[in-house]
């Protein structure tokens, strides 16, 4: 019976490792790499278009730390300005690593992909590896960012 139960739960294990992937998914990944790009370029409408339209939920270490719904994205991008114009931030980017985890699911998924910021404070090169989490959501347009999360520790110096 022990073991009828032990393979029950494993194979219960493999069927859900299944439906997550360490990376692949061209698609899927595609409105995260042009956030991205967008957001390295200064292009905040090229970038508000990687999300969906009727809102989205941002958790960030910006103040006031969370935005949800319509008008989310844009009010994130307004602190994040005035939160860089008040410490001294400049040259701002974010540099994609590897997908960690993804999770599709039919129309929904769930990504995990590593990330540093990169920025100039007051003029000292800094960084700050980190990962982003995000919610999508497959569309008549295709893939879109329903909500993300940037996780990371402190920003450091660049030696």
């Amino acid at each position: 019976m022990k073991s009828a139960i032990s393979a029950a739960i494993l194979g219960a294990a493999l069927a859900a490792a299944g439906s997550a992937t360490a990376a692949g998914n061209a698609a899927l990944e595609a409105p995260i790499h042009q956030f991205i790009e967008a957001f390295n370029k200064g292009d905040i409408k090229t970038a508000a278009a990687t999300h969906l339209s009727t809102g989205v939920s941002i958790v960030d270490e910006v103040r006031p730390h969370i935005w949800q719904g319509p008008g989310a994205f844009m009010a994130w991008a307004g602190a994040l300005t005035a939160d860089d114009k008040a410490d001294g931030v400049t040259n701002e980017s974010v540099t994609l690593g590897a997908v960690t985890r993804e999770v599709v699911e039919a129309d929904t998924a769930y990504v995990i992909i590593g990330a540093t910021y990169s920025f100039k404070q007051k003029g000292k090169a800094m960084h700050e590896p980190a990962q982003m989490t995000y919610a999508m959501k497959k569309t008549a347009q295709g893939w879109k960012i329903a909500g993300w999360t940037w996780t990371g520790p402190n920003p450091t110096p660049v030696k």
